[in-house]
């Protein structure tokens, strides 16, 4: 288990189930507008407030909220502190995955949607890999910074898929139909980028029901078809709920999860089913 100050490995249980090769840490920061500003852009047009997974597990424990309140009022008041903050994590966490013989994967947003993929540069002490560059350097973002480590994060803003990423940055888009406007827009995206899609399913007999395990062993082999308003998108159906390493799924796929925490409840479009 590694514990930094804004990334932790070992205390999620689903990516616990991908340790092995990989381990992976994940940042959590208070969502939507729990901490005065809003780091999930889309998170009401989507209708996912009620669903999320902030207070799933020990996120009900309220030094946890407190914990990820003040790191995203962190983030919001003194960017460049954080950034050099959340390198620091980075190298520790890198030197850590070293130790134990595993390749670092990374979740910037655990229960957030920031684009840290723009606007978002970051410093980096770099001399001891190449005593001859002038340190520290400034690098375009964190995914530039470190490309040791593998990133990736769920999104429900889905212009980011249309941008060229770096390459140890996945992205998959997140859907809903809380809102026609956006389910439309996500099958858009998803037709025009080849992006996977996450589709959370009422519970794990729905998402079984389209997911067998003839897909790379754990995925699915039926179609489902999301229904947009001019535009539908049919796809084989990934059972995302064994691992947590999406960058490993197959290419073209709906990422089948199943509902937890509050998503149990949901009824405005975000679940399915």
């Amino acid at each position: 288990m590694f514990r930094g100050t804004l990334i932790r490995s070992g205390n999620n249980a689903k990516t616990v189930k991908g340790d092995g090769e990989y381990e992976t840490a994940i940042m959590y920061l208070a969502p939507f507008t729990l901490a005065g500003f809003n780091v999930c852009a889309m998170a009401s047009t989507a209708g996912c407030v009620a669903g999320c997974l902030n207070t799933a597990g020990r996120g009900r424990m309220n030094n946890v909220q407190i914990a990820r309140i003040n790191k995203t009022k962190r983030y919001i008041n003194d960017r460049a502190a954080f950034m050099a903050e959340l390198v620091a994590d980075l190298e520790g966490f890198v030197a850590y995955c070293k130790r134990k013989g595993v390749k670092p994967a990374v979740r910037l947003n655990g229960t957030s949607d920031i684009q840290w993929e723009v606007a978002h540069p970051v410093f980096r002490e770099i001399t001891k890999v190449h005593p001859q560059q002038e340190s520290p350097v400034r690098f375009a973002s964190v995914f530039h910074a470190f490309p040791e480590v593998q990133f990736y994060d769920y999104t429900k803003v889905y212009k980011r898929v249309y941008r060229e990423l770096p390459s140890n940055y996945s992205l998959v888009l997140s859907y809903s139909e809380a809102n026609r406007a956006y389910a439309d827009a996500v099958i858009t995206a998803a037709l025009d980028t080849g992006a996977n899609v996450a589709v959370v399913y009422r519970d794990k007999a729905t998402r079984d029901a389209l997911a067998s395990p003839a897909l790379e062993g754990r995925g699915g082999v039926i179609q489902n078809t999301l229904h947009g308003t001019c535009e539908s998108l049919s796809r084989e159906v990934f059972n995302g709920d064994e691992t947590d390493l999406r960058f490993l799924d197959p290419k073209g796929v709906i990422v089948g999860l199943y509902a937890k925490g509050a998503a149990k409840g949901d009824r405005s479009g975000f679940v399915l089913g």
